[in-house]
This record gives C-alpha cells, sequence and structure tokens, in this order.
C-alpha cells in the first residue's frame, strides 16, 4: 500500500468512525458525491488542483474530526493536486505556447510561509481608501438622506 492510499484510507476510516455517511459529507463541505467517492477510491484524475484541492481536503478533514491543517500539510506532500507552487502552473503554460520558462520562485522552497518569518511580512496597507470611502459616505448621508427641511417664512 502507498502513502497515498494509506492516507486515503485512514480519512475513510474516519469517516465511517464517526458514522458520517458521504450525503452528510456531500451536504457539509458543498463538494459532489462524485468528487468525493473518487477521492475515496484514490482517483484523482478529475479532481481540481491546488486551493481547490486544499479546500475539498480541508473541509473533509473538519467534517470527520481530523485536524484541517496537518490534513492538508500530508494532502500536499503526497499528491500533485495539493501543490502550493505556481512554477509548475507558470511551466506548463510556458510549455504550451513553446517558450522557455524564466520563471523562479521567490520564496525558499524549504521555508514555512505560514510561521510569520520576518521576511514574509506584507507591508501595512494604506488607509488612504477607507478614509475616503468614510468621507464620501458621510457627504452623501448629509446632503442626500438628512436634507434639512425648507422652512416656510
Amino acid at each position: 500500500m502507498t502513502a497515498q492510499e494509506s492516507f486515503i484510507l485512514r480519512l475513510r476510516r474516519q469517516r465511517e468512525r464517526n458514522e458520517i455517511s458521504l450525503e452528510q459529507l456531500t451536504s457539509s463541505t458543498r463538494v459532489s458525491r462524485e468528487l468525493l467517492e473518487a477521492f475515496e477510491r484514490n482517483d484523482l484524475s478529475e479532481w481540481p488542483s491546488g486551493l481547490y484541492a486544499r479546500a475539498i481536503v480541508r473541509g473533509y478533514a473538519t467534517v470527520v474530526g481530523l485536524d484541517a491543517s496537518v490534513t492538508v500539510n500530508e494532502f500536499c506532500r503526497l499528491f500533485p493536486q495539493g501543490d502550493r507552487r505556481t512554477a509548475s502552473t507558470v511551466q506548463e503554460m510556458a510549455a504550451i505556447v513553446a517558450h522557455i520558462s524564466e520563471y523562479t520562485d521567490e520564496f525558499d522552497a524549504g521555508a514555512d510561509r505560514r510561521r510569520g518569518g520576518s521576511a514574509m511580512r506584507r507591508p501595512p496597507r494604506a488607509r488612504w481608501p477607507a478614509t475616503l470611502g468614510r468621507a464620501i459616505h458621510s457627504a452623501w448621508a448629509r446632503l442626500v438622506v438628512f436634507k434639512p427641511r425648507a422652512t416656510s417664512p
């Protein structure tokens, strides 16, 4: 038995141990029954990749009572559908147009991006769009909604 098969078997057994039917799983995760059945058969040929595949696995793990983060990380290690990098997609697109890809990943492949290292911190967002939006809303409310009544002399 491969690591992929044992991963899927462990998820299915957890679902069965908790007496969760595929119908309940389908309604909870909003994923089609056919995709879930294919997953439990280890047939991921029709599965989406990247974010969508990880979201399905995260929902499955959450419903059956497993730690979603650990399960998704293991899925990403074992299956190409869980790839978190865009390099493979860019290289595939470059191959389609018969162009050599010059793409380089800006992050270290071994670094765990979710740990919040200083290199991964985002710059603070500009606050002027929100301030401008509030100012426009306030002006609109004063002009349109709260019109002063005309007084008769």
